[in-house]
């Protein structure tokens, strides 16, 4: 399974922000190999969730990893089969094996989006 987490700049601490998130971490859990993305919503003048869904399409996501996240991009995972969890910890490895010990919620409540505030 191919999970993503946003990243801050230093590409380790999970970002508050999912739309505005620099990158994205991508673990597959089958062959245990990290990459690292850039979001193309991070400097969005709008619709920065959106974009930042569709990297996550884009790149084969099947499940992410986040603090919060918007209803529109919500509908694009929802769309996309892909599910959401609810972010416990500061750092993205942290959260990874927080899942394989199914220790992560999944994410039920999407704010309404910021619209275009950065």
């Amino acid at each position: 399974m191919k999970v993503m987490i946003p990243l801050d700049e230093d590409k380790k601490s999970v970002c508050v922000s999912f739309g505005r998130a620099p990158f994205f971490m991508i673990y597959d859990t089958e062959t245990r190999v990290t990459e690292y993305v850039e979001n193309p919503g991070a400097e969005a003048q709008g619709g920065a969730g959106i974009k930042a869904a569709q990297c996550v399409v884009d790149h084969g996501g099947e499940a992410l990893i986040t603090v919060r996240c918007g209803e529109n991009a919500a509908e694009v995972f929802k769309a996309a089969g892909i599910k959401i969890y609810k972010s416990i910890n500061k750092e993205a490895n942290a959260e990874i094996k927080a899942l394989l010990e199914n220790k992560l919620e999944e994410l039920t409540h999407f704010h309404a989006g910021f619209h275009g505030l950065q």
